[in-house]
């Protein structure tokens, strides 16, 4: 009987014998990402199964994994194999078969696999559970449609959930996976996507397996490659920024994904002559836990895009361009003015009619 099987329970009409075995436990160390590659299929709940004897034909069936992990089988009852590779299962069924047959020679083979359900968590758009199939239809936020055929990759799936987020830090992604045997245990490897976008290193893009959970992890602040990364499609690909105060096109503009604080002023029309104050331009950002960050910049039209002085924008942030010292007094002595003009028109109203009488 293959290593890694646990708790397997063998059922006989109302009679119930039960057979364990040392089950398989999660490696110390992180596996890597290529040993993902040579991971083996796990039967499940919904997958139909081919059960076929060389030596007994009519016992041959088509079998289907109910919802407790069990299969029902010819002179045998129920057998567990939830949990199990192929290559295992066989083994056991074969085990199992001894019991009622000389030397039995059966192929176990998956002629229709179950549905692909993934976990998507941490920084992409729209986390939660997917349902994988070979034909895809994903979008990234504002980007177009993209069209996936064949098995789903860890990328198919980040596409379909959205995107990631502009926080997300594609060098801490996470997959996690279940191990043969039952009761269930998992590893977990962390997968590089920036070296795939970056590299094209493919061993960062493993497929997918039913229950597999991705988490891709939140950058502690915008990473330097920010710029770069709004052009892959992992990325949302338009943003929306609120731009006002003291700019000549205030309001909400659609910009590319990532896009410069000193590029969203431009293009909102640039600073209002001498009314802008270019050493005191705020940052409003509303974060996903709901809490408020204000930062002050200064406008410098010779500036890189960089975390400390020209920070990449996200969706809904907010640009506020105040008022140079000028623009104040300017406003002030407008303020009391404008009364006081009021006044005198009525005063020389009132005099004229004065000397009309």
């Amino acid at each position: 009987m293959a290593a890694g099987m646990a708790a397997l329970v063998l059922y006989s009409g109302s009679a119930a014998a039960a057979l364990a075995q040392p089950g398989g436990t999660a490696p110390s160390a992180a596996p890597s990402s290529a040993t993902l590659q040579q991971d083996a299929y796990l039967l499940g709940p919904g997958d139909q199964l081919e059960l076929k004897f060389f030596d007994a034909p009519e016992l041959s069936a088509t079998l289907e994994v109910l919802n407790d992990g069990t299969i029902p089988l010819p002179l045998i009852g129920s057998a567990r194999v939830v949990g199990l590779t192929l290559a295992q299962a066989s083994q056991w069924l074969t085990k199992l078969y001894t019991r009622q047959l000389q030397r039995p020679e059966l192929l176990l083979r998956v002629v229709r696999p179950r549905p692909m359900r993934v976990a998507l968590v941490g920084e992409v758009e729209r986390p939660g559970i997917y349902t994988m199939s070979l034909s895809e239809t994903s979008q990234t936020e504002g980007g177009p449609a993209t069209t996936i055929s064949g098995l789903p990759s860890v990328v198919d799936a980040i596409q379909k959930a959205g995107g990631i987020t502009l926080n997300a830090d594609l060098r801490t992604v996470e997959l996690q996976r279940r191990l043969p045997g039952d009761p269930p245990s998992f590893k977990r490897t962390r997968l590089d996507l920036l070296a795939l976008v970056s590299d094209g290193d493919q061993l960062q893009n493993p497929l997918l397996f039913d229950g597999d959970t991705i988490r891709v992890g939140r950058a502690a602040e915008p990473v330097a490659e920010a710029i770069e990364l709004a052009a892959v499609n992992l990325s949302p690909q338009v943003i929306q920024v609120n731009v006002i105060g003291e700019v000549k096109s205030p309001g909400k503009l659609d910009l590319p994904a990532n896009t410069p604080l000193v590029q969203a002023v431009l293009a909102a029309g640039g600073l209002e002559t001498w009314r802008g104050k270019k050493n005191h331009i705020e940052l409003v950002r509303l974060n996903r836990n709901g809490s408020v960050t204000r930062e002050k910049f200064r406008l410098d039209l010779a500036q890189g895009a960089s975390n400390a002085k020209n920070p990449p924008l996200r969706d809904n942030d907010t640009v506020i361009v105040h008022r140079s010292s000028l623009a104040v007094a300017s406003d002030a002595i407008g303020a009391i003015s404008t009364p006081l003009s009021g006044l005198v028109n009525i005063w020389t109203l009132f005099r004229l009619i004065n000397t009309t009488n």
